[in-house]
């Protein structure tokens, strides 16, 4: 009998304000064309007032409830990816479970940047593995837009705010095919932190900071990193790309989602892309894609998905999933 942790929900949310590539070109020096051919990114969402890493996580829980068919009440674990916490303390993972009346169970935030929704769901997986929960609600949400250095055109025009969530279940079978978490590989290297990352913080300036990115080498380190952690998962599940029925990669370049899944030799149609509609959300990237591949009838029950993120500092790591 083997215990595996399975999707039985997904949401996701997104602000109220779009934000097309035309817009961004009145404020800063680039302009609609430059975007697409470099990025694939055709448009992003940004939080207004009032909408916050918060909100828009507890929106989204909302609705991979729903999905689920539970209560907040039936989840006894809240794991939330985020770099853009509410705050500096309590955990964004409590405000989202006393929104949804979850209160008593176990609720914490997770830092990888965009590998932060593959860290939260490999800690998830493995606390319902071990017995410590049943039911786990994991998030990947982000404001982004709030540490964006709005001059920069190199990465204003790169990030956007949303939301994803999943619904974990643990259960029970003896069949080797049963849906669930097959596997996750996670992995970091600090010695790259200069290439992304925020030049601020609590114990270092006193302010939160802006991002700051040095494109071409983070390009080259995503496509490597990234071929290389799917096949590390591909290795220990024993599946070759071919028997992969969906890749749900982290959407933060077009031009990054062509060169991984040609190392992979994975045809494009085979990959959920939503980064022209959404941009780079960071940790709630891969949630939000899974969610619309899922409720647009793509991605069916019993299919094999293969999730992948990689992130500043570098972050990176890959989980396949049988739906």
């Amino acid at each position: 009998m083997m215990r595996r942790s399975v999707l039985i929900g997904t949401g996701s949310a997104l602000p109220s304000r779009v934000v097309p590539n035309a817009e961004l070109a009145e404020k800063v020096d680039t302009s609609d064309e430059w975007i697409v051919e470099r990025t694939g990114i055709r448009q992003r969402y940004l939080a207004g007032e009032g909408e916050t890493t918060a909100s828009l996580a507890t929106a989204a829980a909302r609705q991979a409830l729903e999905a689920a068919g539970v209560a907040g009440k039936d989840i006894d674990l809240i794991v939330l990816a985020t770099a853009t916490p509410d705050q500096t303390f309590p955990a964004t993972a409590t405000i989202v479970q006393h929104a949804i009346g979850a209160n008593g169970g176990i609720a914490f935030d997770v830092a990888a940047v965009c590998s932060g929704f593959l860290y939260a769901m490999g800690v998830a997986d493995s606390m319902l593995r071990c017995g410590q929960a049943r039911r786990a609600l994991v998030i990947g949400a982000e404001t982004f837009s709030r540490i964006l250095d709005w001059e920069d055109r190199t990465t204003c025009v790169l990030f956007g705010d949303g939301a994803g969530a999943v619904v974990l279940e643990a259960r029970e079978s003896e069949d080797a095919d049963a849906p669930g978490i097959l596997a996750t590989k996670l992995h970091a290297d600090g010695s790259h932190n200069q290439l992304l990352f925020v030049d601020g913080g609590v114990s270092t300036t006193g302010d939160v900071g802006k991002l700051r990115m040095k494109g071409r080498e983070v390009f080259r380190h995503a496509v490597v990193n990234l071929a290389t952690v799917l096949g590390e998962v591909l290795e220990e599940t024993g599946f070759t790309p071919q028997d992969i029925d969906w890749l749900v990669p982290h959407q933060a370049n077009a031009r990054i989602l062509e060169a991984t899944a040609k190392k992979l030799h994975m045809p494009a149609e085979k990959v959920v892309v939503t980064v022209q509609d959404h941009a780079n959300t960071s940790a709630a990237s891969v949630p939000l894609a899974l969610d619309c591949a899922i409720r647009d009838g793509r991605i069916q029950p019993g299919q094999l998905v293969m999730l992948e993120a990689m992130g500043g500092g570098f972050t990176w790591g890959a989980s396949l999933i049988r739906v």
